[in-house]
């Protein structure tokens, strides 16, 4: 029985929790690896609708969910997301759940540099969350975090205080801000540890532990490809790597173990906040998928930017990220429309480009090359066999095969976790 590896190959929102929790529902094990507590995964079990942001999906059902060490934690936001699910009845404790000892904090002053930043910027402006997970994941490289271990040892903080407050006063010092309260930031640190700290352990030694046992392990990717900080659309990146191999590093288990990689890819295209995007639709057609599709961000609540598929896009991303095959999600989007469009390359300065390239002011001044199809009038929504689809869907579902160079392993076509056509299983690969 094969791990599974899923990630986003878009600019994320491509509808990985619900694929995860489908998933999740036949793993042993469901690890986060990256990012922070932006993840914006919705489930949809039965009648309620679980929303997370911070704890991997297998949660809700009751497999076992790691907190990889790749993951910086907000361990505020930690509480705040455990009490919320444990209101809607799910069981939380050390058996379900584990978080390692060596992740990185968000605090306080994370948070605080994340909004100054973005402030002023003006035209500069990322378009983060302000959550603090960039700030974060800077301490982390920098040498100068604070990580859930350290919440056992409070009283020899002090060094380590020393060289995060030595970077953050500078900074807030330019912001016009006072300097970090250590005596505030040690008091709440306290306060909050051991909620933390009954879940801390060394995680990769329990991995390793299931792992050897035969245990089916599922990674849980956040964000997309698109925005990874080596591969994405730097600058308007997350702060992390968002691509396959970042399981191994993110979890402790090593790059043999990553297995079947999954990459969720939405029939159309999205993207929250800045950055360029060559096939975005500002017409009534942008306006209807969005609509139908209900793009807005789980996490911030802000609109989503709409267009047509990019297969340029996400062909190059499979390819970075080793996609053994991918879940099209969200095709009932699409149902009534007379005409798709498929991007399948770009024209920049009279040249055609079958990639998309590095540098900002090139990713926006490419022109997408179209391809037309005709659409379909019937319904893809709640199809569970390819019985169930219309021809000219399948025609479409098959040409985003053949462009991006990757197999289509599932078709999702709604919320729900049954809706969900299977054509290759990543567990039995």
């Amino acid at each position: 029985m094969a791990n599974v590896t899923v990630i986003g190959a878009q600019w994320g929102d491509e509808g990985k929790g619900k694929i995860v929790d489908w998933l999740a529902s036949r793993a042993d094990v469901v690890v986060r690896f990256q990012g922070g507590h932006n993840a914006g995964h919705t489930l949809v079990v039965g009648d309620k609708v679980y929303k997370l942001s911070l704890l991997p999906s297998g949660i809700v059902t009751g497999t076992l969910s790691i907190i990889g060490n790749g993951v910086v934690l907000d361990p505020w936001h930690l509480k705040a997301e455990i009490e919320k699910l444990e209101g809607q009845g799910v069981e939380i404790n050390r058996e379900n759940f584990a978080i390692a000892e060596n992740c990185p904090l968000i605090l306080p002053v994370h948070r605080d540099l994340d909004g100054l930043r973005e402030a002023a910027a003006g035209a500069g402006k990322i378009g983060t969350t302000g959550r603090g997970i960039g700030p974060a994941y800077e301490d982390k490289v920098g040498r100068r975090a604070i990580r859930v271990c350290d919440l056992a040892h409070l009283d020899d903080l002090g060094p380590q205080l020393d060289r995060l407050c030595a970077h953050h006063d500078a900074l807030r010092a330019g912001f016009g801000q006072p300097p970090v309260d250590r005596e505030a930031l040690i008091a709440e640190l306290r306060e909050i540890a051991p909620f933390v700290l009954q879940f801390a352990e060394p995680v990769w030694k329990r991995l390793n532990t299931v792992k050897k046992a035969g245990a089916r392990v599922l990674f849980e990717g956040a964000q997309g490809v698109l925005l990874d900080v080596d591969h994405g659309t730097y600058p308007f990146v997350t702060s992390s790597n968002t691509v396959s191999g970042t399981a191994a590093s993110g979890s402790g288990l090593g790059p043999s173990s990553t297995g079947f990689v999954l990459g969720i890819v939405k029939a159309y295209t999205t993207r929250v906040g800045s950055g360029p995007f060559p096939t975005e639709l500002e017409d009534e057609t942008g306006q209807r998928l969005g609509e139908r599709g209900h793009e807005f961000g789980t996490v911030t609540g802000r609109k989503r930017r709409c267009g047509w598929f990019d297969a340029v896009l996400v062909r190059q991303s499979c390819a970075i990220s080793g996609v053994t095959g991918i879940a099209l999600t969200k095709v009932d989007v699409l149902d009534g429309l007379d005409k798709v469009k498929i991007c399948t390359g770009y024209r920049l300065n009279g040249k055609v480009l079958d990639y998309y390239p590095s540098h900002a002011a090139d990713q926006a001044n490419v022109e997408p090359i179209y391809e037309e199809m005709d659409g379909w009038q019937g319904t893809t929504a709640g199809a569970r066999s390819w019985a169930d689809l219309p021809a000219q869907a399948i025609k479409y579902i098959q040409r985003v095969q053949e462009l991006i160079e990757t197999p289509v392993a599932l078709v999702s076509t709604s919320p729900e976790r049954e809706d969900t056509i299977l054509v290759r299983d990543p567990f039995q690969d």
